[in-house]
């Protein structure tokens, strides 16, 4: 045989042996397919104009989370889709859900409130579902199920971490003002159970009931200067607490009140998973590329969904598998460990399905501390410090 044939004979089995490898890849190739479920809202208005109105909470952190799967993906012949499922005000969500699931979906990034995640979470026992959003007690207690994970920290976690330095303070005496909607009362009722924990005294306590009416308005700051200074009439305390998830009326407390006092809860110095002042332990890199795809700041809710998005990646890439039984064995051991720019590895408590992280707490503008404080001990983790730990969660039937 000539040199001429012997090369290309080489070639013809270089080319066929390419072929037959690029083959065998495609059929090795791990498919992962994310649904993200969420419902249609009225946008959220805020009280500052300094905050702009958002309409896609949640959905570019659970595309950035998508993009770093990829990235990791690429290199083990894993393909990560993720679809988006926005169901309207009043459509039937479950009967959404039944169809996705008749459908082959099984993994499921949730941003929705409790009720929405309570009635999904009964029926698709052989999905996971990951919630970024609802902070319910309840759905790590006595309404939790095997196949719900939480991202989003539960309101216990929130208040917990919040009394922790107030108690670092030494800031003990406490009045608390609570609004009129439920997650305001479950607020409310969480940083009751925390005062106790922490040895810090609620002294009194009101409701604002008034119902908001033009929030902008010529003459309101004049108004309010009135009405709060008279509402706020308490005796001698330390912090106010505010319990007004909706934002309807907590950023008028500060600076108004009766007394020179700091108010602390969901408005003044804040508890929360995440903040846009957030820049230690490398999440100034999270930060920018996050604004870079959404073109403002990262919220506690892309957070939790980036969050998920990334659990999924992780459980994937240890166990080369997507099957649900797989990854959820893998998210509840201890081999799981999430880089979440908090400083300390993030995991899954196997009693519950929570999320185990520390919690900033922040006031509008800066990081001011970071929860577990020092000094709070634990015997197995300083992070079940914060929240229901293992001896009190009334969550049955959830073993990894």
């Amino acid at each position: 045989m000539s040199i001429d044939k012997r090369l290309a004979a080489a070639v013809l089995c270089a080319i066929s042996a390419f072929l037959g490898y690029g083959l065998a890849a495609a059929q090795d190739k791990l498919e992962v397919d994310i649904v993200y479920l969420g419902r249609q809202e009225p946008p959220h208005r805020p009280l500052s104009l300094l905050d702009a109105e958002i309409e896609d909470f949640g959905i570019p952190g659970s595309e950035l989370g998508l993009k770093d799967n990829q990235a990791t993906g690429m290199f083990l012949n894993h393909s990560y889709r993720l679809e988006q499922v926005i169901v309207g005000e009043s459509e039937n969500l479950v009967a959404r859900f039944r169809q996705l699931l008749a459908a082959g979906k099984k993994l499921f990034v949730a941003d929705l409130k409790a009720p929405d995640l309570e009635a999904i979470a009964g029926l698709g026992q052989q999905a996971l579902i990951f919630n970024t959003r609802s902070k319910d007690d309840a759905l790590r207690n006595e309404k939790c199920h095997a196949n719900l994970l939480h991202l989003a920290p539960s309101h216990a976690m929130l208040t917990d971490g919040l009394m922790q330095y107030l108690a670092w303070k030494r800031w003990k005496r406490l009045v608390l003002v609570t609004g009129r909607h439920a997650d305001d009362r479950k607020y409310a009722e969480a940083m009751k159970r925390s005062a106790g924990r922490y040895g810090l005294d609620i002294v009194d306590e009101k409701n604002w009931t008034a119902v908001p009416g033009a929030r902008r308005t010529d003459s309101g700051h004049h108004n309010l200067q009135q009405e709060v200074p008279a509402f706020t009439q308490f005796g001698d305390h330390d912090v106010l607490l505010v319990a007004d998830e909706a934002d309807e009326f907590g950023e008028y407390l500060p600076y108004r009140t009766t007394r020179p006092r700091p108010v602390a809860g969901t408005q003044g110095l804040m508890p929360t998973s995440w903040h846009r002042a957030q820049e230690q332990w490398g999440a100034t890199q999270i930060q920018r590329r996050f604004t870079r795809l959404a073109g403002r700041p990262m919220t506690e809710r892309d957070y939790a969904a980036w969050a998920a998005l990334r659990s999924i990646g992780e459980a994937v890439t240890n166990t080369g598998s997507a099957e649900v039984s797989e990854l959820r064995k893998f998210l509840l051991s201890e081999r799981f460990k999430l880089a979440g720019f908090k400083g300390v590895p993030l995991s899954f408590r196997d009693w519950n399905g929570q999320l185990r992280q520390p919690i900033l707490v922040v006031a509008p503008r800066m990081l001011v501390t970071v929860s577990p404080q020092n000094g709070f001990l634990h015997q197995f983790s300083e992070l079940d410090t914060l929240g229901y730990d293992k001896p009190e969660s009334t969550c049955s039937g959830f073993s990894p």
